[in-house]
């Protein structure tokens, strides 16, 4: 189901048509969320009901970067794909979050959203992966060669004083074999 959803965001489908999804059903599933150490946990990400309702913009450009992020976290598989964290997953999720909000927001000037005003600059500037390296990296991860570290170091002293980075995942993770499913 979320490769169905992933494949509508990435091919420009609305978010209204997802509503007329199966996918619903998942507003059935037993809300639990089960964690380790205080980390979400599982192996199967529910996008939240919300998510089919909910058409404010914003919103909607978080349910992007969820998607994206939770399949490539899948891709990446593991023990526990919630765990799983990459530079690529990331660059690539945030990337479809600007995309999706500068979508957006060419459709409606009037919008704005602190954060994501500041990513779609960002993004327009060219250093959309120095700046996943710099407020997201986890260790372990591999940035790719060539990122411009000290021209975004300089852009970024200019342009993003007392930033701090945004993450709104649209869904939770669960174990599948754990949740009550509801045949309709």
């Amino acid at each position: 189901m979320l490769q169905v959803s992933l494949i509508c965001v990435m091919y420009g489908v609305s978010m209204r048509f997802l509503a007329l999804l199966p996918v619903l059903l998942m507003a059935a599933c037993n809300n639990s969320i089960y964690t380790r150490d205080g980390v979400t946990d599982g192996d199967t990400f529910y996008l939240a009901p919300s998510a089919f309702a909910n058409e404010d913009p914003a919103f909607q450009s978080w349910v992007a970067y969820s998607l994206m992020k939770t399949t490539c976290q899948l891709g990446l598989g593991g023990e526990n794909p919630a765990r799983a964290t990459s530079f690529g997953c990331e660059f690539t999720a945030r990337r479809h979050l600007a995309n999706a909000w500068e979508e957006q927001s060419t459709n409606n000037q009037e919008l704005t959203d602190a954060y994501l005003d500041t990513l779609s600059a960002i993004n327009q500037a060219g250093y959309l992966a120095e700046y996943t390296s710099h407020y997201l990296g986890r260790a372990g991860w591999q940035p790719p060669e060539g990122l411009r570290i000290d021209e975004f170091r300089v852009w970024r002293r200019q342009n993003l004083r007392h930033h701090q980075p945004e993450t709104r995942l649209i869904g939770s993770w669960n174990y599948q074999e754990k949740v009550a499913t509801h045949p309709y």
